[in-house]
Parts: structure tokens; C-alpha cells; sequence
């Protein structure tokens, strides 16, 4: 049994769930569909996944080719991102809208809820750095888990919501917020190693 894979997909998967948040996101997907039938939320739901999973494998597909085409290193793009990901966590823990301003209730399942709320800055560079440090296959497969554990939460968010209720999923919130504020930070702090390595040690 390759143990290396598996600890590639687990830490893979794990990150890359932090940052997506599913259970974080609930009050604003309850927010926005309430006034929906069952069967124009289910539509809403499927819409979200759909553009989320493709989304994040075009990514992952493509991450590698953009990266060269624009002459972007790992490491750089890992510091900006890493930035970006800490600008969402604190606005995640500091606000209680957060980035998603919401004006527009049509194609709900594409934008807001597939992108950003699912799938913004934070995802994307999580999925490029995913495949530049594990590969392709490690990649693939932590977003076919993390969109799977995705999906049945949004199904069940009613169900889930009406157990934490809405201080419960708020505080929710803040603490993956937290997790994220570090993930945003270790990104950062890998980039920068790269360019100023420790005494002793070459890059």
C-alpha cells in the first residue's frame, strides 16, 4: 500500500475542505434559497456543484500551463495566494456577510453560491498548489471527496441548520476562518522560504 498517496490525498482533501467551508456557508445558502421550492432548490444545488467541480479540475488540469504561460513560479503564486486566502479568513471572522454581496437571486447555483462562495481564490490556489506539490491524480481525487462531502451538505443544509441554528453555524464560521488564516500564512511563509532559505540551506 502506497502510504505516501494516502497521506498526500488526506492532507490534500482536509486542506482544500477547510478552505471550501461547506458547513460555514450554510447561513448564506439558507439566506439565499429559502423563498425556493423544493424542487427549484434542488435545481440550485445540483447548478452549484456542477460549477464548482469544473471550476476546480480546469484548475487542476490547467493550473501548471497558466502558471508557465503568464511566467508565474509555484512559490510566487503561492505567496499571493497565500495573501489572498488570509484576506478571506479575516473577512470571514470579522464579518458576518463576509465577500458575498448578494444583488442578484438569478443563476444562484453559478454565481454566488458555485463562485465565490464555494470556489474563490482561496480553492483555486489551494487546487494549483495541490497539484504542483502531489500531482494530478492526488489533486483529482482530494476534489472529488471534498465536492462529495460538499454536495450532500448542501442538500441537507436545512437539516443541518435547523440543528446548529444560525449563532451555531456562525461560530462555525469563525473558527474554520481561523484554520484558514493559517493555511493562508503557511502558504505565504512555504513561498517565501523558497526565495530566503534558512542558514545552511539552499533553496
Amino acid at each position: 500500500m502506497d502510504y505516501t498517496f494516502l497521506y498526500d490525498l488526506a492532507k490534500a482533501s482536509i486542506t482544500l475542505l477547510i478552505v471550501i467551508d461547506p458547513f460555514g456557508t450554510i447561513p448564506v445558502i439558507i439566506g439565499v434559497t429559502q423563498e425556493m421550492d423544493e424542487k427549484e432548490r434542488m435545481r440550485t444545488f445540483n447548478l452549484a456543484f456542477y460549477v464548482s467541480v469544473a471550476l476546480l479540475a480546469v484548475f487542476a488540469i490547467l493550473g501548471q500551463t497558466i502558471l508557465l504561460f503568464f511566467g508565474i513560479s509555484l512559490h510566487s503564486f503561492m505567496i499571493a495566494g497565500g495573501i489572498l486566502v488570509l484576506l478571506v479568513s479575516l473577512d470571514i471572522i470579522f464579518s458576518n456577510e463576509g465577500l458575498l454581496k448578494l444583488t442578484n437571486k438569478s443563476d444562484l447555483g453559478a454565481v454566488p453560491l458555485a463562485f465565490p462562495l464555494l470556489v474563490g481564490p482561496g480553492a483555486i490556489t489551494t487546487t494549483i498548489v495541490a497539484i504542483q506539490s502531489s500531482g494530478l491524480v492526488v489533486a483529482l481525487a482530494s476534489i472529488a471527496i471534498v465536492m462529495g462531502v460538499t454536495y450532500v451538505t448542501l442538500r441537507g443544509s436545512f437539516r443541518i441548520y435547523a440543528i446548529l441554528g444560525r449563532t451555531g453555524s456562525l461560530v462555525v464560521a469563525k473558527v474554520v476562518g481561523v484554520f484558514i488564516a493559517a493555511i493562508g500564512i503557511q502558504f505565504i511563509l512555504s513561498g517565501i522560504q523558497y526565495y530566503y532559505p534558512p542558514a545552511g540551506t539552499t533553496p
